[in-house]
C-alpha cells in the first residue's frame, strides 16, 4: 500500500462488551465511500489492546471486505511477541494491506528489546509495516537512531510519529531531521491530530488520523488543503476542528473520539470497560460543536 495521504482510523463499536461487527462494517463502508486514502482498523482508539486475537482477525476480515479498493492498515501490537506473530499471520491471511505496530508491553521495553520485537515481526511479514510511536500509551520513547535501525528492515514503509512541535519553523526542522536518518522510501506520517496541519504543511507524507474515523469529510478538507500548501484553506479547516483539539488536550483522544462517534449514531458504545465516557458537561460540548460543524446526527 501507499502510506501517503489521509489514513482514517476507525473507532470500534461495542455491545455488552463485545465488538459490534455490524456497526463496525457500516463505519468501514462509510469511510471507504468518503474518499480517504486508507483506513486504519483496530488502532489505539479502535481499542485493539482490549480485543482477543480471534476478534482482531475477524474484524480485520470484515474491514477488508467492506473497504473494497481502499487499503486497510491493521494494528498487530501486543505485549507478547508470540501474540504479535499470531496476529501478523492472522491479519495477513484476512487480507490486510499493511500492518501497524507499537512496542506494547506490560514491562517497559529497553531499546534492544524494542528493536528485537520489530525484527521478529518483520521476519514474518509479507505486507509492509508502519512503525507506531505512541509514547503516551506504551511508555516507550523512540530515538531517531532507533527509527533508522528499524526503518532499514525490509518490510518497513512508514513511521507514525506522535506529532510535531508547533513553534515557528520547528515542525519543518523536525521533519527535515527525520528525513536525514530515514531511508528515502520510508514515509513520515503525523499523528496527534492537534498537530496535523503543522505536520502536513512541514512536509509529512501522511496524516494518521483519529478523528477522520468519525468525521472523514472535515478531515479530508484539512488534509487536502495542507498537502496542497493552501495556507488559508488549511487554517479554515483546522479552525473548524479546533474544539476537538482542545478536548483532546484536556481528556485524551480515546474518550473524545468515542463521544463523537456515539453522538453521530455510528454505534451504541465505543469504550470497552473499564474505560468510562466523558461527563455530561463535556458530552454537551461535543454535541454543540458537532451541530456547529453541521455533523450532528450524520450517521453513516
Amino acid at each position: 500500500m501507499d502510506f501517503r495521504g489521509l489514513s482514517a482510523f476507525a473507532p470500534t463499536p461495542f455491545v455488552d462488551g463485545a465488538p459490534d461487527e455490524g456497526a463496525f462494517r457500516r463505519i468501514i463502508a462509510g469511510l471507504a465511500a468518503s474518499g480517504v486514502d486508507s483506513i486504519g482498523a483496530l488502532g489505539s482508539t479502535g481499542h485493539y489492546a482490549y480485543l482477543s486475537v480471534e476478534e482482531r482477525v475477524r474484524l480485520t476480515r470484515a474491514a477488508v471486505e467492506e473497504a473494497g479498493d481502499v487499503p486497510v492498515l491493521v494494528s498487530i501490537g501486543s505485549p507478547a511477541t508470540r501474540t504479535v506473530l499470531q496476529l501478523a499471520e492472522g491479519v495477513q491471511a484476512a487480507g490486510a494491506s499493511g500492518v501497524l505496530m507499537a512496542p506494547v508491553s506490560y514491562q517497559r521495553l529497553t531499546r534492544a528489546e524494542a528493536l528485537g520485537l520489530y525484527r521478529d515481526a518483520c521476519a514474518e511479514l509479507s505486507v509492509q509495516l508502519c512503525i507506531y510511536d505512541n509514547p503516551g500509551t506504551t511508555g516507550f520513547t523512540f530515538d531517531d537512531e532507533l527509527y533508522a535501525e528499524i526503518a532499514a528492515l525490509e518490510p518497513v514503509a512508514s513511521v507514525k510519529i506522535p506529532g510535531v512541535p508547533l513553534g515557528p519553523g520547528e515542525a519543518e526542522a523536525r521533519v527535515a531531521q527525520l528525513r536525514a536518518v530515514l531511508p528515502t522510501d520510508v514515509t513520515i506520517g503525523v499523528s496527534g491530530d492537534q498537530s496535523a496541519a503543522a505536520g502536513l504543511l512541514a512536509g509529512c507524507d501522511a496524516w494518521y488520523s483519529v478523528i477522520a474515523g468519525s468525521l472523514p469529510e472535515a478531515s479530508l478538507r484539512l488534509a487536502r488543503a495542507a498537502m496542497a500548501g493552501d495556507l488559508e484553506g488549511t487554517r479554515q479547516a483546522d479552525a473548524a476542528l479546533s474544539w476537538i483539539w482542545a478536548l483532546f488536550t484536556r481528556r485524551g483522544s480515546a474518550r473524545v473520539a468515542a463521544a463523537v462517534a456515539t453522538q453521530l449514531g455510528l454505534g451504541a458504545d465505543f469504550l470497552p470497560r473499564p474505560l468510562l465516557p466523558l461527563g455530561a458537561g463535556e458530552q454537551a460540548e461535543v454535541a454543540e460543536a458537532l451541530a456547529a460543524l453541521g455533523a450532528s446526527g450524520s450517521a453513516r
